[in-house]
């Protein structure tokens, strides 16, 4: 499992265990896993999904660090 953190400039949108994340990377959307690598990368317009649930966002930036996930995120209005 994975820890997730979404946090934007207004509120936590969520905190809790996932079993994957898929995140709209500036660069094109990747998913994330059980034990991905260490990574820090920013986010484009797009979707944040995460088991079954949606997440609209203008941009952001995603942190992986053993297992625990953290996105700070800028919501669509």
């Amino acid at each position: 499992m994975l820890k997730l953190k979404i946090v934007s400039p207004e509120r936590i949108e969520f905190t809790g265990e996932v079993e994957m994340v898929k995140v709209p990377g500036t660069q094109g959307s990747f998913e994330i896993l059980k034990d991905h690598a260490p990574i820090i990368s920013t986010l484009g317009e797009g979707i944040v999904e995460y088991d079954g649930q949606q997440l609209p966002i203008l941009g952001g930036f995603v942190e992986v660090q053993k297992n625990q996930v953290s996105l700070c995120v800028e919501r669509q209005p």
